[in-house]
């Protein structure tokens, strides 16, 4: 079962034990399951229902990317309060198709929070071979941008599939 910790910031800096959050995964029948634990920081939630929600990065959030072989990838953002979202790129930051369906739910218990998903594996990429899993929280300028590999740079950008550690269920 592959299991990413998120351990560091996207510059690489660890974290304290209090703020490391564990990402899961597996394969059951036609479907991926995630499941997730975090802290929870107390960020608002968007203004909309539960469900899949656009721009969920500006939220509290844990993200998971599966890339492919060829460089397309699967962006699965998921929120304490029951948001989610799953994107289907062709390349970075070319996004070929929004709101792929996740069965989704999530739960918060005083100051964590679980995330449990469910995908069809038809949406994922052919051949995986890289993964990287992140979380971003925090208000306006006190955002904080974390990773289980860190991608570096001068600004936090997730998007960068080629420097994520190779991958396979």
């Amino acid at each position: 079962m592959p299991e990413w910790t998120i351990a560091k910031t996207w510059q690489g800096e660890p974290l304290s034990p209090q703020e490391i959050i564990r990402v899961r995964s597996f394969k059951e029948k036609d479907q991926l399951c995630i499941s997730l634990e975090a802290p929870f920081h107390g960020d608002p939630p968007p203004a909309l229902q539960p469900g899949s929600t656009d721009k969920l990065w500006q939220y509290e959030v844990v993200e998971l990317f599966l890339v492919g072989i060829n460089g397309d990838y699967l962006e699965i953002e998921m929120g304490p309060h029951g948001h989610y979202l799953v994107l289907k790129l062709s390349g970075v930051r070319c996004v070929e198709k929004m709101h792929i369906p996740m069965k989704y739910s999530a739960r918060i218990s005083g100051n964590t929070w679980q995330g449990e998903g469910r995908i069809s594996l038809e949406h994922l990429p052919k051949n995986c071979a890289r993964a990287n899993a992140f979380a971003i929280h925090g208000e306006k300028g006190k955002r904080r941008f974390l990773c289980a590999f860190p991608v570096g740079g001068d600004v936090p950008d997730f998007h960068k599939p080629e420097l994520f550690p190779p991958f396979s269920f």
